[in-house]
């Protein structure tokens, strides 16, 4: 079965930070490019970041460059995000998702396998 389980999310003032994870099983971890997506209320989902399987490459969105970092552990088969300076703005659900797709983007059509997502808060 495949799972994706978020954890690390929570309730954090302006300006502060908090580590996402993600638990990837029943499928082969290090083929998949993986992404963190977030969707806010009365949003549209949107893509945060992502991390190429064939060679590690990433992506961020405008939004949250400088600010945010993604990273991977093939071994654990765990996919990380590490969200600084964190604003109001980003406040929304984020969802960890894999990609078939060698090189991720942003692109949400582009992933079949999704987390339940976690609640990000962030309070001024």
């Amino acid at each position: 079965e495949v799972q994706l389980v978020e954890s690390g999310g929570g309730l954090v003032q302006a300006g502060g930070s908090l580590r996402l994870s993600c638990a990837a099983s029943g499928f082969t971890f290090d083929e998949y490019s993986m992404g963190w997506f977030r969707q806010a209320p009365g949003k549209e989902r949107e893509g945060v970041s992502c991390i190429s399987s064939s060679d590690g490459s990433t992506y961020y969105a405008n939004s949250v460059k400088g600010r945010f970092t993604v990273s991977s552990d093939n071994a654990k088969k765990m996919v990380y995000l590490q969200m600084n300076s964190l604003k109001r703005e980003d406040t929304a659900v984020y969802y960890c998702a894999a990609s078939v797709y060698y090189t991720c983007t942003g692109y949400e059509v582009e992933y079949d396998k999704w987390g339940k997502g976690i609640q990000v808060t962030v309070s001024s």
